[in-house]
């Protein structure tokens, strides 16, 4: 091994391999420390940036609030006891979902009401979002035809009015005494006519033959339905077909109906088809002949058999109508103000008690502040 020539002319003592090795592995070692430190660095720098940014969030949502931090109110009273399966979901519902909604906590008394103790209704203030009446908002009952609300609005969101329906045998076999348009297996209608055909006359044909086609199945139409109801904040709804006939496990509530007509009133065309006071229906029939049906409304108020309070205009709205549910309605009305209110009103003995108990709370929406 030779000798390295010192910077003063003498030899320095050779340098073994072993030393080289060492002294390459402290360099290394002094490297990943100063990379390993580096990055501790780093994410300290990013914990704190993090921090900063979240506090700054904080203290914009606190000012928003007005300075409130305290915890936010539920749009359902939370003490609500709920009769089915579904109620746990009433806490979910908070400040942002209840914004632009009528919040019902508990029943509201109106002297003129003439609903019965076993019966449920409801009276809401659109505007500024108030409950003149409410009675038994939460508990299940049976909605009947009040079904094809939800029936419609998935119609509209995922079917197309210009297509073409042919009617299957399925779509007619129903239950006897069933409220049906008389279509026939082959029957062919456009679904802008079926949507028609079940607002306006509450065909249970033309709802069976709508949840086939757009569905694909009737029963995966009834989950679009279970769907839409859920995504809206119905807590107390089940449905188990689209038309409304009797089934232990097809229920909803007064108040989800009101949430499910208040998205309804949303699309123009349901309002224009329920305002009608009848429709007349041209298609083709299975052996291609030419048909004319004419359909009456089955709201008495369209029909002028029953009559309104004065200054009171129905926009809207749907019946229903089983020897489980009693005679129901839902309907959109607005006052001499042009101010919207919606009533509902469940399980009435007869049709004409029906309009009678409707109109005791209609009577309320002219010069109530």
């Amino acid at each position: 091994m030779t000798t390295n020539a010192s910077p003063y002319g003498r030899k320095t003592p050779p340098v073994s391999r072993t030393a080289v090795r060492r002294t390459n592995t402290r360099r290394k070692n002094a490297r990943r420390r100063r990379r390993r430190n580096n990055r501790i660095k780093k994410t300290l720098l990013l914990l704190f940036l993090l921090l900063l940014i979240v506090g700054a969030g904080i203290g914009i949502i606190y000012m928003l609030r007005g300075g409130n931090m305290t915890t936010m109110d539920f749009a359902y009273s939370t003490a609500t006891e709920f009769s089915n399966t579904l109620s746990a979901k009433e806490n979910l519902r908070a400040d942002p979902f209840a914004e632009n909604l009528c919040v019902v906590g508990k029943d509201v008394d109106l002297p003129t009401a003439t609903l019965q103790d076993s019966q449920a209704g409801l009276l809401l203030d659109m505007n500024r979002k108030k409950v003149l009446y409410s009675r038994r908002a939460f508990e299940r009952v049976y909605p009947a035809s009040i079904t094809k609300i939800a029936t419609a609005v998935i119609a509209l969101t995922y079917g197309d009015m210009n297509e073409t329906v042919t009617i299957r045998q399925s779509d007619v076999e129903l239950e006897e005494q069933a409220q049906v348009c008389g279509f026939m297996e082959g029957d062919q209608l456009k679904m802008d006519q079926l949507l028609r055909c079940l607002l306006v006359y509450s065909g249970n044909d033309a709802a069976a033959a709508i949840a086939r086609h757009v569905g694909g199945s009737v029963e995966e139409f009834v989950s679009l339905m279970n769907s839409y109801a859920a995504s809206i904040g119905c807590t107390g709804t089940h449905f188990t077909n689209p038309h409304g006939l009797p089934d232990v496990d097809h229920y909803t509530t007064p108040y989800d109906i009101y949430l499910m007509l208040n998205e309804a009133i949303k699309y123009p065309e349901f309002t224009e088809i329920t305002q009608l006071s009848e429709y007349t229906v041209n298609y083709t029939r299975y052996d291609g002949s030419a048909v004319s049906t004419r359909l009456e409304a089955t709201d008495h108020y369209l029909t002028g058999e029953a009559t309104a309070p004065k200054n009171v205009v129905v926009l809207g709205g749907k019946t229903g109508t089983t020897s489980a549910a009693g005679n129901c309605l839902a309907i959109l009305v607005q006052n001499a103000y042009g101010e919207p209110f919606t009533s509902i009103v469940m399980g009435a003995s007869s049709k004409e008690v029906l309009y009678s108990q409707m109109n005791s709370l209609l009577q309320n929406i002219n010069g109530r502040i």
